[in-house]
């Protein structure tokens, strides 16, 4: 992307890559913050804003190995400055803040530092061989996948509309999309733009979700008049899905341990017209009351989200190893204890958006070692080199005793 030569934009991306890197905070969330402190950015500021941001995070470590000093909170214009001065073609403001910012150096740092494929990468030495060790080759081709930009893809919620009218309606506002094959309910934006404006998502047209997110829900084989748990429901992305698949009859009861989430997802569920959502926060004794109560049970299960390091890159900086030694061990407690809740003959989706297999298939083999009164119909493990969409895991499972 050439260089927009105007400082409040690089005022708002150093303010920004600050927050993320040494405030902990969320990139999509202060991408959203900065995007909306000043009214007079145009689309063009916005975009520039947006890609360099989320480049930066992603390139990190690329970028702090082409450096003449660590990355901080005082060499932050360093960090920006270096990652334009590895394009030969861009040439940065003469701006004080640049100012030892030295392109030919930065490119002979960068040459050696690239020798380390994690660098070249950008990726943390530990996950990058954690990765290896559980992927073999196949790791690399899902870094490279991993290291590009992800679309946007809308669902469709057929409760009110199909694919065709919303695309002749986003047409209508110049939005171009894309029909998907392969998803029976997605559209692909051509370009990225803000389409939370329109009326067509103001009135529950659509939801963003990823085209990987959206197999999920249809590998349930939910049907109109059953009685649905989403266990780990979150904001409700599945759980509005489900709903659409059920044609809005039967009961969905969507659970969380947070409250709040659960209060968007009502939010979300009065915009899109879904009126057979029940949420419930979970307290000790809830999934002791529900056992053999559904038809069908839902777990999209806490895990590393190494499958979606494209949408969340600056995940990679803030994931530590122990984190993926303890959520293994989450997810089995919750296959044990929340699998009770279908009844006989019900079925039940695992799922994560990783592609970790300790994280899946290996977790799914120990449950049903354990439990043998249940059955693996299938499994299936979406790669984002094979999709060009976010990396899912699932596996249907039948209880049959």
């Amino acid at each position: 992307m050439k260089i927009l030569p105007y400082k409040n934009l690089f005022v708002g991306i150093t303010d920004t890559l600050n927050n993320i890197f040494f405030e902990g905070k969320y990139a999509d969330k202060e991408v959203e913050r900065t995007l909306k402190s000043n009214k007079l950015w145009g689309a063009r500021d916005r975009g520039f804003i947006a890609q360099t941001v989320y480049d930066l995070v992603r390139w990190k470590r690329l970028v702090e190995g082409a450096m003449s000093r660590p990355l901080s909170k005082e060499t932050i214009w360093e960090f920006v400055g270096t990652w334009f001065a590895l394009d030969p073609e861009q040439k940065l403001p003469a701006w004080e803040e640049f100012q030892k910012v030295y392109p030919k150096e930065i490119l002979k740092r960068h040459h050696e530092s690239s020798k380390n494929i994690a660098v070249a990468e950008s990726y943390p030495d530990w996950m990058f061989e954690l990765g290896q060790a559980a992927l073999g080759d196949r790791w690399l081709e899902e870094v490279h996948a991993m290291n590009s930009q992800a679309p946007t893809v809308l669902r469709v919620n057929t409760l009110k509309t199909d694919r065709k009218t919303l695309q002749k309606a986003l047409k209508d506002r110049g939005v171009k999309t894309n029909l998907l094959s392969k998803y029976q309910d997605a559209i692909e934006l051509e370009e990225k733009m803000n389409i939370f404006r329109t009326d067509e998502f103001q009135n529950g047209w659509f939801e963003v979700q990823d085209a990987g997110s959206q197999l999920i829900a249809p590998y349930l084989r939910v049907g109109p008049g059953m009685r649905v748990v989403d266990a780990c429901a979150g904001a409700g992305g599945k759980s509005l899905h489900l709903a659409s698949l059920m044609e809005n009859k039967g009961q969905i009861i969507a659970m969380d341990l947070y409250e709040w989430k659960l209060k968007e997802l009502k939010r979300r569920a009065k915009r899109n017209n879904v009126q057979n959502i029940q949420t419930k926060v979970i307290e000790a004794k809830t999934i002791k009351r529900m056992e053999n109560t559904a038809d069908r049970l839902l777990i999209d299960a806490p895990c590393s989200g190494l499958g979606v390091l494209r949408r969340n890159p600056d995940a990679k900086w803030k994931l530590q190893p122990q984190f993926i030694d303890e959520i293994v061990v989450l997810q089995e407690k919750i296959l044990s204890e929340y699998s009770k809740v279908i009844k006989v003959g019900g079925l039940m989706v695992y799922a994560t958006c990783s592609i970790l297999p300790q994280e899946n298939e290996q977790q799914i083999e120990k449950f049903l070692a354990n439990n043998p009164n249940y059955k693996l119909l299938s499994e299936k493990t979406h790669y984002p080199s094979e999709t060009n969409y976010d990396g899912f895991y699932m596996a249907l499972i039948e209880r049959t005793a």
